[in-house]
C-alpha cells in the first residue's frame, strides 16, 4: 500500500468539521471511509488538536485512549543537529509518524565505556515484563543479559537522564531506571511492543509504578560487527548500531496501531552493548 502523508488541506478540514460540532470519533471514521489509512487520519487528527489527542474508539473495537501529552523530539524547523546544553546531536533520519528518530552523537564514546564498565559486575538474564500476572520471568525471546541502574544513581547516569529529558522534553521522573543490555553471538529480541497490553490482568498493578509506557530510547554503547539492528517489522525499518548513536520512539497509544513493534535482531558477529530508557506516563516509582 502507497504511504499517505498529511497535506494541509486535511487539516482544514478537520478543522471546520470540529467547529462543526463533530467529534473525534466520527471524523476518524469519515477519514477512513474516504480512503485515508487509519495510522495517517490518527496522525493528521493529533496535528490538528495540536497534541491534545482524542480518547478515539473505533466501532467494534475497544482500543485504550491515546497519551494527551507524551515524550517527542521537536523537529518542526527540521534541524539537523539538536542543541542539548552540554552537547549537540546529529538527526540522521527521521520518521514523521509514528516518530522515529535516528540520532548520531547522543552519548560519548567516555560515557559509553562508563556504562558499560559499571554494568558489567551486575549483569544477569535479562527478564520480560508478564502482563498476564504482573511479575517478571525468563523468556526465549530474549536472550541477552541486562541490569537496572537507579535514577541518577551516579554522575554519568544522572547527566545522561537529565539530556534525555531535554530531548524528549519529558520530566527526569517520569523515566524508569537507565537498563543496559549485552547481547553475545546470536542473542536476539524477537519483535515486541513496549507498551504494556491493557487487555492483561497484571497490567494495572504495572501500572500503579507511573503509568502506560509512552516512548523509548535506545542508545548503543559499541560497534557490532555484524546484525544486531534494530528492526521495526511493520515499517521494513532497522537501525544499524552504532557507539554513541540512538534511535527513539513513540507510541501514545498502547495499541499495534502505533506501529512501535520492533525488536533486536540476532546478532552475527561480535557483541553488542546497549542503554535503553523507558518513559512513563506519570512519576516513577
Amino acid at each position: 500500500m502507497q504511504a499517505q502523508t498529511i497535506p494541509p488541506t486535511l487539516l482544514e478540514w478537520i478543522h471546520e468539521q470540529t467547529r462543526a460540532g463533530f467529534d473525534a470519533d466520527a471524523l476518524l471514521e469519515s477519514m477512513k471511509s474516504a480512503g485515508w489509512q487509519e495510522a495517517v487520519a490518527v496522525a493528521a487528527l493529533d496535528l490538528a488538536f495540536n497534541s491534545r489527542r482524542p480518547n478515539l474508539h473505533p466501532p467494534g473495537e475497544q482500543r485504550p485512549p491515546m497519551a494527551r501529552d507524551f515524550p517527542r523530539i521537536d523537529l518542526q524547523d527540521h534541524p539537523r543537529e539538536l542543541d542539548l546544553g552540554d552537547c549537540r546531536v546529529q538527526v540522521l533520519a527521521a520518521l514523521r509518524q509514528p516518530q522515529i528518530v535516528v540520532m548520531g552523537g547522543l552519548l560519548s564514546d567516555e560515557e559509553c565505556d562508563a556504562l558499560m564498565a559499571a554494568a558489567e559486575p551486575r549483569m544477569q538474564r535479562s527478564l520480560t515484563v508478564q502482563t498476564s500476572t504482573g511479575g517478571e520471568q525468563e523468556s526465549p525471546e530474549r536472550t541477552s543479559r541486562g541490569m537496572f541502574f537507579r535514577r541518577a544513581e551516579n554522575p554519568v547516569v544522572a547527566r545522561i537522564e537529565e539530556r534525555l529529558a531535554r530531548l524528549v522534553n519529558w520530566p527526569v521522573d517520569h523515566g524508569e531506571g537507565l537498563q543496559v543490555l549485552h547481547y553475545r553471538h546470536g542473542a536476539e529480541y524477537k519483535p515486541h511492543y513496549d507498551y504494556f497490553d491493557p487487555d492483561q490482568p497484571g497490567t494495572p498493578s504495572i501500572l500503579q509504578r507511573g503509568g502506560q509506557r509512552l516512548a523509548t530510547v535506545v542508545m548503543y554503547l559499541n560497534h557490532p560487527v555484524r546484525g544486531g539492528g534494530t528492526v521495526f517489522p511493520d515499517l521494513q525499518l532497522e537501525v544499524a548500531p552504532q557507539k554513541g548513536h540512538a534511535v527513539f520512539f513513540s507510541y501514545p497509544a498502547a495499541h499495534p496501531s502505533s506501529q512501535s513493534l520492533h525488536g533486536g535482531a540476532p546478532l552475527i558477529e561480535g557483541e553488542k552493548w546497549v542503554a535503553t530508557k523507558w518513559l512513563r506516563e506519570h512519576v516513577f516509582t
